[in-house]
């Protein structure tokens, strides 16, 4: 891990030691600052609010949120609710993981592109929906994934 991050950890740690129910949002801050929740940084974590470095791995292995490890360039979520499986997302996710060589959790070997799985996106009835980098696409086809793909290599 690298030191820069060691101080902003410790940083979200200082603010939020204090903070009842400090763990969640924790998490949360450091994720939004440096990308990911470093497995090396439990022990410091657990230490901060003192609980135990189980207790801080299972809330991190539990939510699908968090990564323990930096993400690629862009993050490509697929919805995998209720209404984009009854509108085709099982079929876009399998052409998705093949077309990037990847399965969620991981990021493409050119480290362009780290595919999640999102458990609704609020876009049921344009099912079925993606993000790539926070924006929310609709009514995506192997087309309009095959495009969103190739603008995130380029860019």
């Amino acid at each position: 891990m690298l030191n820069e991050n060691l101080v902003s950890i410790d940083k979200h740690i200082e603010a939020h030691v204090n903070v009842p129910g400090a763990l969640m949002p924790l998490l949360h801050a450091i994720q939004d600052d440096i990308g990911y929740v470093p497995e090396s940084a439990y022990s410091r974590i657990a230490k901060g609010l003192n609980l135990s470095v189980a207790e801080v791995h299972g809330v991190v292995s539990f939510y699908h949120h968090f990564r323990t490890h930096a993400p690629g360039k862009h993050i490509l979520q697929l919805c995998r609710a209720e209404s984009c499986q009854a509108m085709g997302s099982a079929d876009l996710e399998t052409y998705v993981k093949k077309t990037l060589g990847v399965d969620y959790h991981q990021t493409t070997a050119d480290g362009a592109i780290t595919l999640e799985p999102i458990y609704c996106l609020g876009n049921c009835a344009c099912s079925p929906a993606v993000s790539m980098d926070d924006q929310v696409c609709g009514r995506v086809d192997v087309d309009r994934m095959n495009e969103m793909i190739a603008e995130a290599r380029s860019a």
